[in-house]
């Protein structure tokens, strides 16, 4: 058996025992398969970013969407964002988002993300886009201060790197006003560094060094004929538009009943902590704790940070030992 088999089976024998606590449909392999590609088949953070995912659809209202009603389809056929109908040369998908045809004035925050994930899940039904990732090209050329919402950028970087199933291999800021400067640089403070390292600002002339003239609109320096339109309607033909079969994992119990923290691979339910306390007593519990202390974690971040939150349960698990007593 293959290893992105292995992973695929492990990550849904994990989610699914979430899935069977909450009586929801198992979640399917193919759906498993996205968010495993997205992480390059690591499986600890396959399950974060499918916590992450549900938790921000969940939070931006980001459930049961109705492409063909407004305000929603009006959103689609805007012309604001589209998946171009090319790739780049290393396969990837290439989306589009034209600022100058956001108001914020007119349009609601969470419209906007509805209409940015539905024709991103389009993309990902493709495999080739789940192996080969996505560019995404923010176009800032020819608009004004008042097309821009801050809070509105910061989550949709948020949703592009943290919580949807793609890989990002690139952002392009293209075209952006001197008055950009000030709330990028505070933008930039909040990202992690290494989605920091995928953004670029470029001017609009330039972007033809980095994308091939045949991938890129004619009003960015390339040769395709934008038809935002058309292309977006494409995803509108069946009559209730595409079927999100992720729907009842997302919209099954409130948000406050969801846990942010993700639990480990060889993570315990509460039932099975406590038989645990029980059964080692608060020696047991401190010296399970010093053993954790005395680990010297290999040298990444993902590593070190899965330590501590082993030991922060241990003290949690010390915490009940007294009560014991």
């Amino acid at each position: 058996m293959t290893i992105s088999f292995l992973a695929t089976k492990q990550f849904l024998e994990e989610i699914n025992k979430w899935t069977t606590q909450h009586s929801v449909s198992p979640l399917s392999w193919n759906a498993a398969v996205k968010f495993l590609m997205a992480r390059k088949f690591d499986v600890y953070r396959a399950i974060e970013l499918f916590h992450s995912y549900r938790d921000t659809r969940l939070k931006e209202g980001i459930v049961k969407l109705k492409p063909h009603e407004e305000p929603l389809r009006s959103e689609l056929l805007s012309g604001k964002f589209t998946i171009l109908n090319v790739r780049d040369p290393s396969g990837a998908s290439i989306a589009l988002f034209t600022a100058k045809l956001h108001q914020p004035n007119k349009t609601l925050q969470h419209v906007v993300l509805q209409a940015l994930f539905y024709l991103l899940d389009q993309a990902i039904e493709s495999f080739e886009t789940q192996r080969n990732g996505l560019v995404f090209i923010y176009d800032m050329a020819g608009s004004a201060y008042t097309n821009f919402e801050y809070d509105l950028s910061k989550k949709i970087l948020h949703l592009l790197k943290g919580a949807f199933p793609a890989r990002l291999k690139k952002v392009f800021i293209v075209g952006a006003p001197v008055w950009f400067r000030f709330p990028y640089s505070v933008l930039s403070l909040i990202l992690k560094e290494k989605l920091r390292e995928r953004v670029q600002m470029v001017k609009t002339n330039e972007l033809k060094q980095y994308l091939p003239r045949d991938c890129l609109p004619e009003h960015l320096g390339g040769t395709l004929k934008l038809d935002h339109s058309s292309w977006n309607k494409q995803f509108l033909t069946s009559p209730n538009g595409h079927t999100d079969s992720l729907d009842e994992l997302i919209t099954s119990f409130p948000r406050d009943e969801v846990s942010i923290h993700v639990p480990g691979l060889e993570g315990m339910t509460v039932e099975e902590l406590l038989d645990h306390v029980s059964t080692v007593q608060k020696r047991g519990i401190y010296e399970e704790y010093e053993d954790i202390r005395r680990e010297t974690p290999p040298g990444t971040f993902n590593c070190v940070g899965r330590a501590v939150c082993v030991c922060d349960a241990h003290m949690v698990c010390s915490e009940g030992a007294k009560s014991l007593e």
